[in-house]
C-alpha cells in the first residue's frame, strides 16, 4: 500500500480536478514549510492541506494547528511571489480523507473551504 499521506493527496487531487480545478503544484516546499496541493478554479487559488487517516475521528484542532497554519501562510506567500499570482482570490482549505477499507476502494472526503485565514 502506498504512503497514506500520498494516497490522500492523490484522492483530493482527483476530487479537485473533477470539480473543475487545475492543480498548480503538489508538495510545494520552501524553508518555511510545505503545502500539499495548490489548485486554481477561475480566479480562486486554493492552498490545501490534506490529512488522511484510517479512522473517522478528525478533531479540527489536531488537523491543522495554529503553528502549521502560520507555516502554510508563509509558504503561500513564497508561491504567490515566485509565480506572480495577482488579482486572484486566495483561500486556505483543509481536506480530510478517511480510508474506510484496507483495499482503498471506499473512503470519505471532508473538504473545508476557507478553513483558516492568512494575514
Amino acid at each position: 500500500m502506498q504512503d497514506l499521506g500520498k494516497l490522500g493527496e492523490n484522492i483530493i487531487s482527483d476530487y479537485l480536478i473533477k470539480n473543475g480545478f487545475k492543480i498548480l503544484s503538489k508538495n510545494f516546499t520552501t524553508k518555511f514549510g510545505e503545502i500539499d496541493l495548490i489548485a486554481q478554479k477561475d480566479s480562486t487559488v486554493a492552498f490545501i492541506e490534506v490529512k488522511a487517516r484510517n479512522k473517522a475521528y478528525f478533531p479540527i484542532s489536531t488537523v491543522v494547528t495554529y503553528p502549521k497554519q502560520k507555516k502554510i501562510i508563509k509558504t503561500s506567500k513564497c508561491f504567490i511571489r515566485n509565480f506572480n499570482i495577482v488579482d486572484n482570490v486566495l483561500r486556505f482549505d483543509v481536506a480530510t480523507v478517511e480510508i474506510i477499507d484496507q483495499d482503498i476502494t471506499a473512503y470519505d472526503i471532508n473538504y473545508i473551504q476557507n478553513a483558516f485565514y492568512g494575514k
